[in-house]
């Protein structure tokens, strides 16, 4: 018996001249280095009105015993319950430019049926293309440019970004399935990982959303200010470097991955991204010394995250 995906979620009244708005979506559940991903759709949904043209059913999607949904209890009793939500939402950026954002968590059940549902909105509201960002962690170092790295369902699309030239097999994922999904459907769909240092994925680290936001405008048009976002990334910059300044094996540390990335630049200038993942043969490879990092960051956790706004 074929399934409906309408069954999946309610659509409100089609709000007009939204015809070809970007469609941007992060589901929180897959990897996300530096929390790159969240902080940019926190960021889109903090900057600008919105409005929930789509919600989408959370009872049917979402595994709760997984990913409990937060209670407060006040004395004697259950005060209030906060129910998850995955819904589309419609924003407008600075020129008025109408732009979609889909965001929630990451869908635990009817993977299929949910791309055939975001497929069906996209086709409704005639809107599109379909954008994906996120973090991931790299063997670089945190005094380097963060690389961004593309893929997308037609190669016109990559023009002017980086690529990973490689055939890998990884863990699926809802966004990564909703990108092929749209492809074999002939609508355009892309997405932005970014290179986060590898001692510092788990942390809060806005430089990632920062190059995400520069990679998702350069597509797009989209006039979002990023000003607020640069303040906290360069704040947090400056709490690493102080950490990195008051232990000689951490520097020295850096100055390794330094040396590992400026070497894999000279020698694979023009495809940087497969260059950030050769390994130096005299050096500890990247792995190694991000461990002997993320040790150091473990005992200084409370001043690894941004500063407070």
């Amino acid at each position: 018996m074929q399934r409906n995906p309408e069954e999946l979620y309610e659509l409100g009244p089609a709000a007009p001249g939204i015809a070809g708005a970007p469609m941007l979506h992060y589901l929180e559940g897959f990897i996300d280095a530096g929390t790159g991903g969240r902080l940019l759709a926190e960021h889109l949904l903090r900057t600008f009105p919105h409005e929930t043209v789509a919600r989408f059913d959370v009872d049917r999607l979402i595994d709760y015993r997984s990913r409990r949904p937060v209670m407060i209890y006040d004395n004697s009793r259950w005060e209030s319950y906060e129910p998850p939500e995955l819904a589309l939402h419609l924003l407008h950026d600075q020129g008025e430019r109408p732009f979609l954002l889909l965001t929630g968590p990451e869908p635990d059940h009817e993977w299929d049926l949910f791309s055939r549902a975001v497929l069906g909105i996209a086709a409704r509201l005639d809107v599109g293309p379909a954008i994906s960002f996120l973090g991931i962690p790299a063997g670089m170092p945190h005094t380097r440019p963060l690389g961004v790295i593309a893929h997308a369902t037609r190669e016109e699309l990559l023009a002017g970004h980086q690529r990973l030239p490689t055939r890998i097999q990884v863990p699926g994922s809802a966004p990564a399935l909703l990108e092929l999904r749209f492809g074999e459907a002939g609508r355009d769909a892309l997405g932005f990982a970014v290179q986060v240092p590898h001692y510092l994925a788990q942390a809060v680290y806005p430089p990632a959303a920062l190059a995400l936001l520069g990679s998702v405008t350069a597509a797009t048009g989209l006039d979002v200010p990023d000003a607020e976002l640069r303040e906290t990334a360069d704040r947090t910059n400056e709490a690493i470097e102080q950490q990195v300044e008051e232990s000689a094996e951490v520097a020295e540390l850096v100055r390794a991955l330094e040396q590992q990335y400026d070497a894999a630049e000279s020698q694979q200038a023009a495809d940087a991204a497969a260059g950030l993942l050769a390994e130096g043969e005299a050096m500890p490879t990247a792995d190694e010394l991000a461990a002997q990092f993320e040790r150091f960051l473990a005992e200084n956790q409370d001043r690894t995250d941004p500063p407070d706004h």
